[in-house]
């Protein structure tokens, strides 16, 4: 037979414990799936494109400068949002003569059309770390669909610097450019009509908002 204050004494932890198992239930746990916010670092973001050049090589090039964020639930592998812009006259092939040829009415035509946005859609055909990324690119004036195959690299906290949550992505794509009316030099060869282009960039978490 229990003793009574064994009974009483039983009884208060039975209830302390219930009280607690309730409390930890009302709190969220940050394995909670969870849409976020990812801003991508400016200090960590390259753009890169390859065009063939009269059959001769590829002539290499990048933009120097771009932005971007979207909205995505890591757990869940689900993007809600997203978008990038693209400086067009940062571009850059290592070439200033050439450089110059490219941003004006030829090819990009920068004075009149200053940016290249990105507006991303869905992520789909997930399968470990990758993914197929549609969306619609802008591009002199013209918007039309495009689909990148995108790599997750990493995710986890930053070693260093802003030790912040941090996305490691890769993502690449072929476009026609002609398809934007960028036709200058197609018909003729001297310069491809099919731009292979590579994005490897770094997307820091950022706080709840």
């Amino acid at each position: 037979m229990h003793h009574p204050q064994w009974q009483r004494t039983h009884g208060l932890q039975g209830m302390l414990a219930a009280c607690s198992l309730a409390i930890l239930l009302a709190i969220p746990t940050t394995s909670a799936a969870e849409p976020r916010t990812y801003r991508i670092d400016p200090d960590h973001f390259a753009v890169s494109f390859s065009v063939a050049h009269a059959g001769y090589a590829d002539v290499i090039g990048q933009f120097l400068e771009a932005s971007g964020e979207f909205v995505y639930d890591e757990a869940r592998q689900e993007l809600m949002s997203g978008s990038a812009t693209i400086q067009a006259a940062s571009v850059f092939t290592n070439h200033e003569r050439r450089d110059e040829h490219v941003r004006n009415s030829d090819f990009l035509d920068t004075e009149r059309f200053p940016s290249i946005e990105f507006v991303a859609d869905t992520l789909t055909d997930i399968e470990g770390q990758r993914g197929r990324l549609s969306g619609d690119l802008t591009l002199l004036g013209e918007t039309h669909p495009v689909t990148l195959e995108v790599t997750l690299n990493k995710a986890a906290r930053y070693p260093f610097g802003h030790e912040q949550h941090t996305l490691g992505i890769s993502a690449t794509t072929t476009l026609e450019r002609s398809q934007w009316g960028m036709d200058y030099a197609v018909d003729n060869g001297l310069v491809g009509d099919e731009v292979d282009i590579r994005l490897e960039f770094e997307a820091i978490r950022q706080p709840p908002e």
